[in-house]
């Protein structure tokens, strides 16, 4: 491997021969924010789970999971340039694919909380926040993601004439 390839992460996960439906995150059943020992601890547990020798012969189904597979999946994740890559690849494979984001739920931003001026916030199910700033809403944009999951809300506010606003208030 050169060093070029080595450096540069982009490189290396363009060489990988992933199946295009395999997200690593759904692989070791972590969120998209896992801390790294989340990550080894997953990756340990799945390495466990598809051992030969360690499965339990009472499951009908043997775990048909390529160690390779494991491997570059954690190899991937555990280092901060690959994983940052490999984000971005699976972001952009994302909007390709789609055709737009579906919500989730509909949250009034009369829910959010005002973190600060011209910027709400309100709690995901992951732990997550979403967050909708005074552009987004001047902008006319509703969908608002998760920054921690994949999870969308649409968020309902109307906006206010400033002429008719500063008239009556």
């Amino acid at each position: 491997m050169s060093l070029r390839s080595f450096c540069d992460p982009f490189a290396r996960l363009a060489k990988l021969d992933i199946p295009p439906n395999v997200d690593f995150y759904q692989l070791f059943g972590i969120t998209y924010d896992a801390p790294l020992s989340t990550i080894k601890s997953a990756y340990h547990k799945a390495l466990f789970a598809s051992h030969p020798d360690k499965r339990s012969f009472s499951s009908a189904t043997p775990v048909d999971v390529d160690i390779a597979l494991l491997k570059e999946a954690y190899n991937t994740l555990s280092n901060v340039s690959s994983r940052v890559a490999y984000d971005n690849i699976l972001r952009n494979a994302r909007m390709k694919t789609s055709t737009g984001p579906r919500p989730a739920q509909v949250i009034s931003l009369e829910d959010f909380e005002e973190a600060e001026e011209g910027i709400w916030t309100h709690a995901c199910r992951c732990g997550g926040t979403y967050r909708i700033v005074e552009e987004d809403m001047d902008a006319g944009r509703h969908l608002i993601g998760c920054e921690s999951c994949s999870e969308v809300v649409w968020v309902g506010y109307e906006l206010v004439n400033d002429e008719h606003h500063d008239m009556n208030g």
